[in-house]
């Protein structure tokens, strides 16, 4: 049976003004202490759970991006605790339309057969727990087979045949299972960078771009949205072509990976939601990535620093001229090894 105590009485053998006061106290203080860590918890909890639904619901979908029919196994897993990452195909497309393709801003469509071409193209392997990245870039020009088409530039197999026969030549070529496809249209690519206040970029040496007409001086610049894509779109007019423009984009990578990084690290909300509404804007991402999904990528790329980010680029033969076109011949073998290594965490070759 509960029985309540007096005010004034006393436990036996407390002596008055022992201190049964203070006890209280602290017990009290205690219990407030504790509901208020519980509150805030609770109160982080629905602030992801808010956020998840709200930047997550924000991001454009692609059906049926992936392919349906045979695809290259994952590596052994006994475990099914997903020890080897995620890989990611990212594309950069050239649609030549005035008006959006990508993102949540879209107004026209992604894909029309013929219409677009892949631009740029990078087949990006997230570590376990997204602390290390590893970025394969596939040049544009990489004469490949085409699932159904005959051998020509992978550029075309966005093409002919959208997300899906892109992801479907990419794995043929690399025998690596692509778990998630992203894409950004020129537009995007603008307005992500201006949403983060330009990146900063050093030009190792000076040059002139003949079909954009444009000058670049050597330094470091921050550039906006237009200058960047002038930047990583040249390869007229510098010494490695194609495969300059290619470490360009690399370049220009790591740089706004690290803009984004340390705007998403602050405590400004302002420049945080402006920085997640261009992304979510700008980018679209296969139907099989999920806001949960999407979620768990944001939190675990909090760690990544680029200290940790690799880049390489597909092995070249030689370049070559088919059916009076400029093409680049892959070794193959060398990409499959490569890629390999990175998917089981032995890469070869790769460079920081």
């Amino acid at each position: 049976m509960f029985t309540r105590r007096r005010r004034d009485q006393r436990p036996p053998g407390e002596a008055p003004g022992s201190g049964g006061r203070p006890r209280r106290r602290l017990r009290t203080l205690l219990v407030c202490l504790v509901i208020a860590v519980a509150g805030l918890l609770a109160l982080g909890a629905g602030g992801v759970w808010w956020a998840t639904n709200h930047y997550g619901d924000q991001v454009e979908r692609i059906p049926h991006a992936l392919p349906d029919g045979p695809r290259p196994p994952k590596p052994d897993d006994p475990e099914g605790k997903n020890n080897h990452g995620t890989t990611f195909l990212l594309a950069g497309l050239d649609s030549r339309s005035a008006k959006p393709t990508t993102g949540g801003n879209a107004v026209a469509d992604l894909w029309k057969a013929g219409a677009q071409r892949s631009d740029t193209l990078m087949l990006v392997h997230l570590g376990p727990g997204e602390r290390t990245s590893y970025t394969v870039s596939i040049p544009r020009d990489s004469w490949v087979p085409i699932p159904g088409h005959g051998s020509a530039k992978i550029n075309a197999a966005f093409s002919w045949g959208g997300p899906r026969l892109l992801v479907e030549t990419v794995e043929q070529l690399t025998r690596v299972r692509v778990d998630h496809f992203a894409v950004i249209d020129w537009h995007g690519f603008r307005s992500l960078t201006d949403a983060v206040g330009g990146v900063p970029i050093t030009v190792p040496a000076d040059s002139y771009d003949p079909e954009q007409k444009r000058h670049f001086t050597a330094g470091t610049h921050t550039m906006n949205g237009e200058e960047a894509l002038s930047y990583v779109r040249q390869r007229h007019g510098l010494p490695g072509g194609e495969l300059d423009r290619i470490k360009r984009q690399q370049q220009f990578l790591r740089a706004l990976i690290g803009e984004i990084r340390d705007d998403v690290s602050i405590t400004n909300p302002l420049k945080i939601d402006r920085v997640l509404d261009a992304i979510t804007g700008t980018v679209s991402v296969d139907d099989q990535l999920s806001n949960g999904d999407l979620r768990d990528l944001v939190l675990g790329l909090r760690h990544l620093d680029s200290a940790d980010a690799y880049f390489t680029t597909a092995p070249i033969v030689r370049s070559d001229f088919i059916d009076r076109q400029y093409v680049l011949i892959l070794d193959r073998a060398g990409l499959r090894s490569l890629c390999h290594g990175i998917e089981t965490g032995n890469p070869p070759g790769t460079r920081k």
